[in-house]
């Protein structure tokens, strides 16, 4: 298969770049100087700085299947320390996305081989929620309501890793938030969990869960 038209696209938006912005690639050279890290889904039609509107260097990204944060995950925090303690980004967003192919295999339980053992993370998250996905008749609605519940749980992962707690402990201005995309009309959705304080997580956790089971279906 022929790919050499990649490149060819990438000239045109090289020289889109430079015509805006002449020196865009000068101050893209001297350093990165990003407020954000966006850990997300690895899902091809979630583009993160294209759906946040932020250019090259605006937005430092981290993104695997189902957007799953796991304490032994040494490429994830990897990612997390270096955004925190280098580049001393102050945003830290977890963003899933409804109809994530990840979230609905985990739910069903689908075999598909090396990825099910990381798809084990999502299911658990199933497994907690259990009575309340149960609550929800329609399949789809069902897979939604539990790519909801999954970023509320990764944020708290996040909030509970050593390179964010520590960042607090320091007074490093820092925040963690949930967010989830509908890939249905390109709009972001804040989930209701935001934290910049440890005394913060348990409280915005706990409200987010009970915002999220109460509903009888996701807000698309």
């Amino acid at each position: 298969m022929d790919i050499s038209h990649l490149f060819d696209n990438n000239r045109e938006w090289a020289a889109r770049m430079v015509a805006t912005t002449p020196d865009f690639f000068e101050r893209l050279r001297e350093k990165q100087t990003p407020e954000f890290l966006w850990i997300g889904c690895a899902d091809s039609r979630v583009p993160a700085n294209e759906i946040v509107g932020l250019l090259p260097g605006e937005l430092f990204v981290h993104r695997n299947v189902a957007n799953v944060v796991v304490q032994s995950d040494l490429n994830c925090l990897s990612v997390l320390q270096y955004a925190v303690e280098v580049l001393k980004v102050r945003h830290v967003i977890v963003c899933g996305h409804y109809g994530c192919g990840g979230v609905r295999a985990a739910l069903r339980r689908e075999r598909h081989g090396l990825i099910d053992n990381w798809l084990r993370h999502v299911q658990r998250v199933a497994e907690v929620h259990a009575t309340a996905l149960a609550a929800v008749d329609d399949e789809a609605a069902r897979v939604n309501r539990l790519c909801e519940l999954n970023v509320i749980e990764q944020v708290h992962q996040v909030c509970e890793t050593t390179v964010v707690q520590e960042a607090w402990l320091r007074g490093q201005p820092l925040a963690v938030h949930g967010w989830i995309y509908g890939l249905s009309d390109g709009h972001l959705h804040d989930l209701g969990l935001s934290a910049s304080a440890p005394g913060q997580v348990e409280p915005a956790y706990r409200r987010a869960i009970a915002a999220r089971t109460a509903l009888a279906s996701p807000s698309l």
